[in-house]
């Protein structure tokens, strides 16, 4: 209803004259700012939840339409977009191509071609109970009966969401996040999200920027029942999307312990779990805990798209203690079944662990790091502060000093013009961000399509710094303000955040600025010690 008159499509009067009133529900259909609902027309030929999804995909997938339209290729379309945008690990198809081609891969039995349990074949079901037991590292074998088998994550948002929350009702997440979510929860279940907002900011019991603390939680909770809102579950994604945020044991205790005193389901994502890709980083899986506060309210989800590099494929599993909410779950398997050859394949792929553990994440983990050494270094080179994390396929990148009014509308003009130079990327926005100016960038690809899109980054950039001097010197800048945003050494090369000002009073900070860059990425201090010189 609220979408129906965001878009002028009219509606039930009473029940949209009652959601004016509540700001924070308003806020749940942002369409992630993309573009202007009222653009579009409402079709005669759908009904209102049909004009919804059509509002739904328009707003949220035009850089992915005009990606497909116009794909980069190096022989065919040179001059064709740069999917920095879409989080896919382009890194392994030579490993996985020869995995899934081999011999074993290739059975065919009465069975798979057969309505299956439509939790799933069960032989693939003990399968991934044996797989998450080692690589989660669970205290305890885990077992089959507790798992259910989905064709990917965003159906098992779908179905959590639609089986734990009645229409209208919410769950908490913290911003920014995968806004992929917002569809998955919302398209079949109307369900909303409550937002416990996280800024670069470090205050209170902070200890870096973007960090997630019981205190948020506790706030978007209270705010959100303040306003009529019922919260119902909090979804946790760890490794997070888009930071690259790892969280601690003790860390994850203290999210699960707050939603048991609240009665909240708990809804873990774990799909990047086997892509931390640095041995300085360490993931710490809820199903390895040795206690869950609350077990019969955490439900776990992983898939092979992102830690295998096979997103095509479409295959998510749930693991749930909860037998109540494993067998609803299971009623809308119908409709987002594996098909049985599929099921078969992921089996054989997920028993190969001396090929996962020998072969494949080496190689992957080395990829994965290579690639996000070259696109932080290109940044570090830029002057462009980032979050500096080893996990996932992305970094968390500040352009802030690229806007000069520091607003929404004009960070989609710069991912605009990111997208008419050929280059896509996502921005803040479209995570729910509350601070214009950042963006995501997916730096899983190959190298020549990271060193071209590199280039047409810089110039986009390059060309925006120049516009914004032009600009200053125009319109003298009437008073400096106050940076946004602490960061700590996990920001890379930005201590105090900066707005742009005029040009007059900007000289010395930018030295400043630029030594203060320079030191920090020398290892000239670490080389020349005292004890050397002696």
């Amino acid at each position: 209803q609220a979408l129906s008159e965001i878009a002028g499509m009219g509606g039930g009067g009473g029940d949209l004259q009652e959601m004016r009133a509540r700001p924070l529900a308003e806020r749940r259909v942002d369409m992630h700012g993309f573009c202007n609902p009222s653009d579009f027309q409402r079709s005669p030929y759908l009904s209102a939840r049909g004009n919804i999804a059509n509002i739904f995909r328009g707003s949220t997938e035009e850089g992915y339409k005009a990606y497909h339209a116009d794909k980069y290729d190096e022989d065919k379309n040179p001059n064709g977009i740069i999917n920095f945008g879409t989080s896919e690990n382009k890194l392994c198809f030579d490993l996985m191509s020869k995995r899934l081609t081999q011999t074993d891969m290739n059975l065919m039995e009465p069975p798979l071609l057969q309505y299956p349990d439509w939790k799933g074949h069960m032989f693939l079901r003990e399968e991934v109970a044996r797989f998450l037991t080692y690589y989660c590292k669970a205290p305890a074998p885990l077992k089959a009966e507790n798992v259910i088998v989905l064709n990917g994550c965003g159906s098992l948002f779908s179905a959590l969401a639609t089986v734990l929350c009645d229409p209208g009702e919410a769950v908490l997440i913290a911003t920014p996040f995968y806004g992929g979510i917002t569809q998955s929860v919302f398209l079949y279940g109307n369900v909303k999200l409550v937002y416990a907002y996280l800024d670069s900011k470090i205050t209170g019991t902070s200890t870096r920027p973007f960090q997630l603390t019981v205190e948020k939680l506790e706030k978007a909770l209270q705010d959100a029942r303040a306003e009529g809102v019922t919260v119902r579950a909090l979804i946790l994604l760890n490794p997070q999307n888009p930071l690259g945020d790892i969280y601690s044991l003790s860390e994850l205790r203290d999210y699960l312990e707050f939603a048991k005193r609240h009665e909240l389901h708990v809804i873990v994502d774990e799909i990047y779990m086997l892509s931390v890709f640095d041995e300085s980083a360490t993931f710490h899986s809820v199903l390895g805990m040795d206690r869950l506060p609350d077990p019969q309210r955490t439900h776990v989800m992983w898939g092979i798209s992102k830690d295998f590099a096979v997103s095509g494929i479409r295959f998510g599993t749930l693991y749930t203690e909860n037998q109540d909410v494993a067998n609803a779950v299971a009623s809308l398997c119908y409709f987002h079944g594996v098909c049985g050859p599929v099921q078969h394949k992921v089996a054989q792929l997920l028993r190969d662990r001396d090929w996962i553990n020998q072969v494949y994440l080496r190689a992957n983990h080395a990829r994965l790091k290579a690639a996000h050494t070259y696109v932080t270094d290109e940044l570090k080179t830029l002057g462009i502060p980032f979050l500096n994390r080893n996990a996932g396929f992305f970094v968390w990148i500040d352009f802030r000093k690229y806007l000069r009014t520091g607003t929404f509308e004009e960070e989609m003009l710069l991912w605009r013009r990111f997208l008419d130079n050929k280059v896509l990327l996502s921005c803040g926005k479209a995570f729910e961000c509350s601070e214009p100016g950042w963006f995501r960038i997916i730096f899983a690809d190959k190298t020549h399509r990271l060193q071209l899109g590199m280039q047409r980054i810089r110039k986009v950039l390059e060309e925006r710094e120049q516009e914004i001097l032009a600009e200053e010197k125009e319109q003298p800048c009437q008073s400096d303000q106050d940076g946004k945003a602490d960061s700590t050494d996990e920001v890379i090369f930005v201590s105090r955040h900066q707005e742009p000002t005029c040009a007059s009073s900007s000289n010395l900070g930018d030295l400043i600025g630029l030594l203060q860059q320079q030191m920090r990425s020398s290892d000239w201090l670490q080389k020349n010690t005292a004890e050397q010189f002696a």
